[in-house]
């Protein structure tokens, strides 16, 4: 049974799995120093909502953001909890981890040798908490990454009720989940922004749910029945959000 340990730093709230879970934290401080310092040079970083030009001299966590906001459009922010979380898998499976899952507020990195079942959350959704994603170890490692209009306190300009992204970049599959939750405001949305989302290079497959309508495309990993019974207690909530469970 897998044992996840939970890490807040700043404003950021990250499940672990791991055997190096030192590690893995130790990378998340390392690269929140970089990514502050390079914002600290270009503000426009934070805040932009469109791409920027790359500064010279920009670090590896602000080189993946530049390119996942290229690829999809939208603000290289829309990229940082993906990266976070992919970057801190990485440093666990370096220092040896034969498996690294971690998760930072719904977008995950998974590192593993073993299936890994992950459950879809929709908010007050009826299909919340019904169906998962069952990861075989050939399909890793792997970036699933999740956005919702309804939780969380990230700008959605969409009334999206889960949309959610595989890919290995978790930078990528973060941003496209992020501009998919922003395309999404009724349920005829859906076939359409799927459409746009998997001519994203990269873009290995996506899931959209919106009322009680689900859209699927491309190369997803098998959709299965939630039969977790602890699944709620396992959904990280963050504290800036106003979303009850």
């Amino acid at each position: 049974m897998r044992t996840f340990r939970s890490y807040t730093y700043r404003d950021a709230n990250f499940r672990i799995c791991s055997s190096h879970f030192e590690s893995a934290v130790s990378e998340i401080k390392k690269q929140r120093h970089l990514l502050e310092e390079y914002i600290a040079q270009d503000d426009s970083f934070r805040t932009s909502l469109k791409p920027l030009p790359l500064q010279k001299e920009a670090p590896d966590i602000v080189k993946r953001m530049h390119e996942a906001s290229e690829k999809t459009g939208i603000g290289p922010m829309a990229a940082v909890a993906g990266t976070f979380a992919q970057l801190a898998a990485e440093a666990a499976s370096v220092a040896s981890a034969e498996e690294a899952i971690v998760e930072n507020g719904g977008d995950m990195y998974i590192i593993s040798k073993k299936p890994v079942t992950v459950g879809l959350y929709a908010g007050d959704n009826p299909l919340s908490g019904t169906l998962a994603f069952y990861i075989t170890p050939e399909k890793m490692p792997v970036a699933l990454c999740s956005s919702s209009s309804n939780m969380g306190h990230s700008l959605s300009l969409g009334k999206c009720d889960l949309a959610t992204v595989v890919a290995r970049s978790a930078a990528l599959a973060d941003a496209a989940a992020t501009l998919a939750a922003n395309s999404v405001c009724k349920e005829s949305d859906i076939d359409p922004t799927l459409e746009k989302i998997s001519t994203i290079p990269g873009i290995d497959g996506a899931l959209i749910i919106k009322n009680t309508k689900i859209g699927m495309v491309g190369d997803l990993p098998e959709l299965v029945k939630q039969r977790d019974s602890d699944f709620l207690l396992k959904i990280t909530r963050d504290r800036h959000s106003d979303f009850n469970l």
